[in-house]
């Protein structure tokens, strides 16, 4: 299994919360790039504008949060406990419509880092066209570690 795939599997999300399909890249500490293939089989389609499905604001936020997450992640050292959880959004804002067949591609820069908070600049793409954007807080948590 690949780094990258060991990262993905500490995220504490499993389906139907996991909206991480892929991790593109990661630069330690710095940033990650991660991808999320949004299908019309999501669970969330199907009450969610069903006729002219739309994806949910809060999930494209939920997706590009976990993509800071995996950024603020590899800061911490291979042993130790603790996830990121969402603890604060800042700026947020949806620029255009997401829908099925989309492919959306999440990017996330640390800006800070202080004690156990990261501030997160978040960006997602699809078609090269930004979708979203904003800066999310994330705290480093004392969730139970999934299991593999």
């Amino acid at each position: 299994m690949t780094e990258l795939n060991e990262l993905l599997l500490k995220l504490p999300h499993a389906f139907p919360f996991r909206m991480i399909d892929r991790i593109l890249d990661i630069e330690k500490g710095k940033k990650a790039t991660a991808l999320k293939n949004v299908s019309i089989d999501e669970p969330y389609f199907s009450g969610h504008f069903s006729k002219d499905p739309v994806m949910p604001g809060v999930l494209i936020l939920e997706a590009m949060a976990q993509t800071g997450g995996l950024a603020f992640q590899s800061l911490f050292e291979k042993d130790e406990k603790g996830v990121p959880a969402l603890a604060g959004v800042e700026e947020f804002r949806l620029k255009k419509r997401v829908i099925p067949g989309d492919q959306l591609i999440m990017e996330a820069e640390v800006l800070h880092v202080f004690s156990n908070l990261a501030k997160i600049r978040i960006l997602a793409r699809v078609r090269g066209e930004t979708v979203a954007e904003g800066t999310v807080v994330l705290a480093k948590a004392a969730f139970p570690q999934p299991l593999p």
